[in-house]
Formats: structure tokens, sequence, C-alpha cells
């Protein structure tokens, strides 16, 4: 069964599910969700320092769980995160992307902790709109 959770980081910098309410997730989900916030946090620190704002940044995570539904002896076999970020020139494209990277392979600590559990895989889509 896979699991997934998208959330955005809005125009005033804040970190908002899209999914589903935080507090209508179950465990699993908030595991996910836990680790996309992580992300988000770390990646908009990265992207402040280097003086970009995204028009948009939505990221989703999944995990695949090795039973078809979601129970307490569920375990996560895989993890996906996607980054969805539209940006405004396509100067930005190179520090967004090394940001992306740095977030996941090495500053965001969750993800580190679910690269314990299972594989991760990383899928990165950035859009220009200049």
């Amino acid at each position: 069964m896979r699991v997934k959770i998208t959330i955005e980081i809005n125009n005033k910098g804040e970190v908002c599910p899209l999914s589903k309410k935080v507090e209508d997730m179950n465990p699993k989900e908030l595991l996910l969700y836990s680790a996309a916030y992580c992300a988000a946090l770390t990646l908009k620190g990265i992207l402040d320092k280097e003086h970009i704002v995204p028009k948009q940044l939505e990221i989703e995570i999944s995990g695949e769980l090795d039973t078809e539904t979601v129970t307490a002896k569920s375990i996560y076999r895989s993890f996906n995160i996607l980054y969805r970020i539209e940006c405004s020139s396509t100067t930005e494209h190179t520090k967004i992307g090394r940001a992306v990277n740095l977030t996941t392979e090495k500053y965001c600590g969750t993800l580190q902790m679910l690269r314990r559990i299972a594989p991760l895989s990383q899928e990165v889509s950035i859009v220009s709109t200049e």
C-alpha cells in the first residue's frame, strides 16, 4: 500500500499540509509529514541564504508499506520524495537544484532517519515562469 503526504510553503513562509489536516493523519502518515516538514524547513533555510523566493514550493513524500492496509505492524519498504518548485528565472534553477540535493542528501535529519528504515528516492521538478 502506498501512503502519500503533500505539503506546501505558502507565500508567508508557512508549511501547510495539502493532502489532509495533521489531526486527521494516522501515525504512518505523520512519519511522512514530519519528513516533508523537515525537508521544507531545511530547503527554505538554504533558499533564504541564497536570496531565492520560489513562486511555489510543494513537497510530496510517499512510502510503500509491506501490507495492503495500514496496521500497527506495517513497515515501510521504500520512500520517495518529490519536490515541485516554480521559480522566476532559469538562472535560479542551478541554485535550487543544489539546495534540494543538500536538503535531501545532507541537512534534513528526518530524511536521513528514513534512509535507515528503507531506500529513499528523490524526484525534482523545477519550472521557470520567465
